[in-house]
Order: C-alpha cells, then structure tokens, then sequence
C-alpha cells in the first residue's frame, strides 16, 4: 500500500474512538490495534476527535493518540480530527503536529473545530463564549504556521521551518457547518469536514461556497455505516447525546440519526457514494462507534468494512456516485 496524503480526494478514512467500558491502558491498546487493522484491510487513513472528562466516548488527547496510532500502523496517515483548537495556544499546537510529521512525514493532517461543550471550556478555565472569537482569530495564523509561514518568534523551529524548506503543508481541515464557516476554510487554504447527519442538499451549498471563495482542499464527509444487525439501542442514545448540546439550528439541517445500516453492503455502498457526490464532498471518513458498542464489536465490523464494502466502494467514488 502506498500511502495517500491525509484527507486526499477520493480517500476512505475511518474515524476510532475509546470503549470506556475498558480501563485507560486498554483503550490505548484497542485504538492502536483498530488503526492499524483498518489500514490492514483497506482504509487509507483514521481519525480521533476531542472531548474531555470521558465524555461519550471520546479523548481528550487526540493528537498524542494520533502518536501512539501511527507508531503501531505500518502505513496510511492518522489525524486528531477535529481537535478543539481554542483549548491550546496556536504556536504550541503548531509545533507539535509539525514535530509529529517530522516523526512521520506526509502521514500526519489536523482537523480543527472551536467546539461548543461547556465542559470542554471549564477544564482549561475558560468561557465558552469565547470559542467561536478565538478560533476565527487562530485559524489563519494556524494555516500560515502548517506551511511553514508567518513563525515569528519561532522561526528558529526546525520542524516547522522544514515545512517552508520543503514547500510543503501538513493538510488541515476545519469543521463548516455554515457558508461563513466555509469561505472561512477556503480562505486560509483549508479543506472541511462535515458531520454525520446533515441534509445533502444543505451540505451541497456549503460545498459550493467553499468551492466559490475558492477553496481547492478537500471536503470529507462524515457519515455513520454498520453492515448487519445494527445495536440500535447504542445508535439511539448517542443521537441523544448529539441533541443535548448541539445548538438547535443545526439540529434543524439534521436527517434522522445519521446511520447507514442494512445487510446489503453493495446497497451501502451505493448510498455512501451517491451521498459524496450531492454533497459535493471529495472523500469519505466512516464512523461505526458509539457508546454501548464492546471493542470486540467494533472490531469484527472493521473486518466486515474491509471485505464487504471497501471494495464495492472504491469503484463508486471513483466514477463520481
């Protein structure tokens, strides 16, 4: 296998989150095996994301966990995607993912959000007020440092000067879940991630402004799979999770809870591909965690991807849905 860049056209990426059901040290374990095992059988590359405090299944370290991931993986790229990026000092978190990618060059991207979790925000003694104002504030010195630009103080930074020598950027994404958020994205040269459950039709107009203020990275779709029995109990109280603190106008751009399920991959992966295509998305990041869900199931089902759908898959996306 030879490795794609992060979040690259036409790339289908798997997104591992913790089984707290387990203690720390076996979480660590299950996230490394299941990244590596979904790169073994097919995904080009795995995403974690960020909340604190154990909250429903997910790290509060997704960058040091993306470390651990690409350590145990023999190929494919890994990204903490999205991590809360007012929670940490923009020059800091800059050269940590630029000393990541020097550990594993071309296998690192970052995907960044503001968030909107209260509790994420008293952890670092902060109000949640000032997510949204500091990240529109970060993001372009964030883009400019991933490439290598813009240092100041820390132009004598030999992992991030190395960006600048090579010509190169460590690919970044931003959630857009709005036109502004879009065109915000195409400004400083960023791709998007969407979410799980939004309408295509409104995910569409945010392609489309994000193509309009002329972004050219990728835009990746997130969509939630499961081929068999689907444990619907766990896929309803995670929904419930996701109303708890999403603000009611996104809510309103919501279909259902997201999930793809069935017996038949092949109609699967029709749906998944004919969803990339009126989205106007370019790849595909696949959720099947969600709490109440046991590792060992979690497992069996990167397994059942691997075989059943990824190949049925590929095809698809490459002849555009």
């Amino acid at each position: 296998m030879t490795t794609t860049p992060p979040f690259a056209p036409g790339s289908i990426s798997l997104r591992l989150y913790p089984h707290n059901e387990l203690d720390a040290p076996a979480i660590v374990e299950h996230l490394c095996a299941m990244a590596a095992r979904a790169i073994d059988v097919g995904f080009d590359g795995v995403m974690t994301s960020e909340h604190h405090g154990g909250f429903a299944g997910y790290l509060p370290n997704p960058l040091q966990v993306t470390g651990f991931q690409l350590a145990a993986m023999d190929d494919g790229w890994a990204a903490p995607c999205p991590l809360l990026m007012p929670l940490r000092p923009v020059g800091l978190l800059a050269e940590e993912v630029a000393w990541l990618d020097a550990r594993f060059p071309g296998r690192v991207g970052l995907g960044v959000g503001p968030g909107s979790l209260e509790l994420d925000f008293t952890v670092v003694d902060m109000e949640l007020s000032e997510a949204v104002p500091r990240f529109k504030a970060d993001l372009p010195r964030l883009a400019a440092m991933l490439r290598g630009a813009d240092l100041g103080v820390l132009e004598g930074d030999r992992a991030l000067a190395g960006l600048a020598a090579d010509g190169r950027r460590i690919p970044m994404l931003t959630t857009a879940m709005s036109p502004a958020a879009a065109r915000r994205a195409a400004s400083v040269g960023a791709g998007v991630l969407y979410d799980g459950a939004s309408v295509l039709s409104r995910l569409r107009r945010l392609s489309d402004e994000h193509r309009a203020a002329g972004g050219t990275a990728p835009r990746v779709l997130l969509r939630r799979v499961w081929i068999g029995e689907p444990p619907e109990e766990a896929f309803a109280a995670q929904f419930e999770v996701y109303q708890g603190y999403t603000p009611a106008e996104r809510q309103s751009h919501w279909e259902g809870s997201g999930w793809m399920t069935g017996d038949d991959p092949a109609a699967i992966a029709q749906e998944l591909a004919t969803a990339v295509h009126e989205s106007g998305s370019d790849a595909l990041n696949l959720r099947i965690h969600a709490p109440g869900i046991a590792a060992e199931r979690a497992h069996e089902q990167i397994e059942v991807l691997g075989a059943e759908l990824l190949p049925r898959l590929r095809p698809l996306l490459a002849a555009g849905g």
